[in-house]
């Protein structure tokens, strides 16, 4: 193997834990080129990887929303850019119809995919012949490394390397905090996917009297509307300014600690070895969870709401690197479950 494509094209959190394919391609195939295929919104990320040699990226999601003339542009440029290379084999560790059609367009011999049936949209099994899947005995994370192992013929038997490395030159940072800070990541995708205001405000109370200085990042307006809220409960807790992606990379290393529901920068703040804890409320964690040995956890069943305490027991396994030593293998998520009171 010379060259080999990585289709991965939203969203965050998907992104950042599909990132350990990469080291697994590399320690199976010394001195191979890695490349990806990304969203423009998430092209840094893939950047901040080292062992990826090119980013290729387009407007997809801003075409799809606005259908502007420049960003049908680069659409064109980037498939230019894509068809520029040959490829010995294409992952399509996606599986939409958008990814299947760089697969499709890529120039390579082996295009892999999902199974029909494991897809996420049937119709995208067009553009592959070859097929792996489905990984019903771990979660989602673990099972895209597995999937990418089995299409390119190698065992994945270590632990996760997402190999970020976020630059600090470039984009003006935040002043870098006096104290130990813990970043409260409040808002998702889906409204049924939040915590209660009154809970994200309790808890902030308590990780305040630990001796935590809160923080609130936001990406929309509504969004700031309900770090205000939680923020009018917290003594000294700050709604942050509008951050860019790579900014809140930054405040997120500097962070002692980060809460938040299921959402990309929960994710990124996992794959960059900070003390993590995700908050599940409709949705489980088997799936999509966060679980590293003494520092991060998931919380929830995707039934019952967690309660505070819940949380901050988490929260206190995390800060002091306690293990939970049935989550050593790679692809078990072993959250803190909730029961119903």
């Amino acid at each position: 193997m010379k060259r080999i494509l990585v289709i991965k094209v939203t969203s965050l959190g998907d992104v950042v834990e599909a990132l350990p394919v990469v080291a697994d391609i590399r320690r199976a195939f010394p001195g191979v080129s890695v490349d990806w295929a990304v969203d423009e919104s998430f092209a840094d990320v893939v950047r901040w990887n080292a062992g990826v040699d090119r980013v290729l990226c387009a407007p997809l999601r801003r075409f799809k929303r606005a259908r502007g003339g420049g960003d049908l542009l680069e659409i064109v440029r980037a498939i230019r850019d894509l068809r520029a290379e040959r490829y010995d084999a294409v992952i399509d560790i996606h599986g939409v119809y958008k990814s299947a059609i760089i697969a499709r367009l890529a120039r390579a011999r082996r295009r892999f995919g999902y199974r029909a049936d494991d897809l996420g949209e049937r119709g995208a099994a067009f553009a592959y012949n070859g097929r792996f899947g489905p990984r019903p005995d771990c979660d989602a994370w673990h099972g895209m490394r597995v999937s990418a192992g089995e299409a390119l013929g190698y065992a994945v038997d270590t632990p996760p390397d997402f190999g970020l490395r976020v630059p600090r030159d470039g984009e003006p940072a935040l002043p870098p905090p006096d104290g130990p800070v813990a970043l409260l990541f409040h808002a998702t995708s889906k409204d049924e996917k939040k915590w209660p205001v009154e809970h994200w405000g309790a808890l902030g109370r308590e990780l305040t009297a630990r001796g935590l200085r809160i923080e609130l990042p936001w990406g929309s307006d509504a969004e700031r509307a309900t770090a205000a809220d939680i923020a009018a409960l917290v003594p000294d807790a700050a709604v942050l300014p509008r951050l860019s992606v790579r900014q809140l990379a930054r405040r997120i290393e500097d962070a002692s600690l980060v809460v938040g529901a299921d959402t990309g920068f929960v994710h990124l703040a996992h794959a960059l070895m900070k003390p993590t804890v995700m908050v599940f409320v409709a949705t489980s964690p088997f799936h999509c969870g966060v679980a590293a040995p003494g520092r991060s956890i998931s919380v929830g069943d995707g039934v019952c709401v967690p309660s505070v305490a819940q949380v901050l027991d988490a929260v206190e396994r995390v800060r002091d690197g306690r293990r939970d030593e049935t989550s050593t293998q790679p692809g078990n998520v072993v959250p803190l479950f909730i029961t119903a009171a």
